[in-house]
């Protein structure tokens, strides 16, 4: 299904809309691989013409208009795509809820009253929608594969470096990556092809790894459905460590990161962020130098331990360990659900330096014309 004509503007999803707002690379080449396909990026990226606002009125205010695009915004354009527009993000891309005090949150079509899922939130409800065919987003700890997960779509996080980062405002340069949202598996192919040819390997893995404590950690739904999916794979149980040491540590050295980086503009802008997102950031600015170096070392260790475990095999995890936490959650709840979440997708985010990139075959999804709802990653 391709987008709608003239999508209605929801400031909750959309930043800036046009129609289309930047016109393909291509021309009117008709055998272009995403020939009349539309984008909305997310408000990381440098669009040309148009500032970045990262999901922040007040940092917005204060940017400079981007001369040239981002290169994996480049890479779409001259795949035949055009810009729809630019998409609302979570603050600093600081969350995986996909609420945005200043601009609201936006919809989740699949799931009503349930949360979009974040920080590609916006990417990922403009495609739910039909008002884009490809979100670009970006992924640090599970930005891209929670709303794909929470809204039915598909969704991939590419190997870190995989696609050029230049012209992407960071959150933790050590965990950041591209990645895209789409309805259909054929365009999400599309897109990652236009975007990564040079690095794909078009392989499909002879067999598969299941962390059996990540899955017991699960949602009962979530875990039956996840079951009864690698269930129809050749899949090996796999001891990946204590997820929630893991998970210590990747939080620890995102959080150094993300105040190295953004940390200047927070101290010199107190009340100019969210509750939720400001007491990440207060708990960022405590994270001493000694401590990230440790958290640096548990990582190394477990990207060798990751590559041994795996040998050549693709772990299989749930993109998320719920499904959407209710808009009306209170904040117990969202931690929980978010801490749970994180524990998984953090892992592809751990070993995401070295390992190489997969291109999906598509061939095992829980439903027909469903998304997995798996995380792939392999070893190297």
């Amino acid at each position: 299904m391709r987008s709608a004509a003239v999508p209605a503007f929801d400031t909750s999803i959309w930043r800036v809309l046009g129609n289309p707002l930047v016109g393909s690379e291509s021309g009117s080449e008709t055998g272009a691989p995403l020939h009349g396909l539309t984008v909305a990026v997310k408000d990381l990226y440098d669009v040309a013409g148009f500032a970045v606002g990262a999901g922040s009125p007040e940092y917005l205010r204060e940017q400079s208009v981007a001369t040239e695009s981002a290169p994996a915004l480049r890479s779409l354009l001259g795949a035949g795509a055009s810009v729809r527009g630019i998409a609302q993000t979570d603050e600093f891309a600081y969350s995986i809820a996909g609420a945005n005090v200043h601009y609201g949150t936006p919809p989740n079509p699949r799931v009503p009253d349930g949360l979009p899922g974040g920080s590609s939130s916006g990417p990922a409800a403009a495609v739910a929608l039909g008002h884009a065919d490809i979100g670009l987003g970006t992924d640090t700890a599970g930005s891209i594969r929670v709303p794909a997960s929470y809204q039915g779509l598909w969704g991939l996080r590419s190997t870190q470096d995989a696609v050029n980062r230049s012209g992407l405002l960071p959150l933790a340069p050590r965990f950041d990556a591209v990645g895209w949202l789409t309805r259909t598996p054929d365009v999400l192919r599309a897109a990652v092809v236009a975007s990564m040819e040079p690095h794909l390997q078009r392989i499909a893995p002879q067999r598969y790894a299941v962390a059996a404590s990540v899955v017991f950690g699960l949602e009962d739904d979530v875990q039956a459905e996840f079951l009864g999916a690698a269930s129809r794979l050749p899949v090996d149980l796999v001891d990946v460590g204590d997820v929630t040491a893991l998970f210590q540590a990747f939080r620890t050295v995102q959080a150094a990161e993300a105040w190295q980086i953004h940390g200047g503009w927070v101290r010199a802008h107190p009340g100019a962020l969210g509750p939720d997102v400001a007491a990440r950031f207060a708990g960022a600015s405590q994270v001493t130098g000694s401590a990230d170096r440790a958290a640096r070392g548990v990582l190394a260790v477990a990207r060798e331990r990751l590559d041994h475990i795996l040998n050549d095999r693709v772990l299989l995890l749930p993109s998320t360990a719920s499904t959407a936490p209710r808009r009306d959650s209170d904040p117990a709840t969202l931690d929980r659900s978010r801490s749970a979440t994180l524990a998984l997708t953090c892992l592809a985010a751990i070993g995401s330096a070295t390992w190489r990139s997969w291109m999906p075959q598509w061939n095992w999804p829980p439903r027909s014309g469903e998304p997995p709802g798996f995380n792939t990653a392999t070893s190297p």
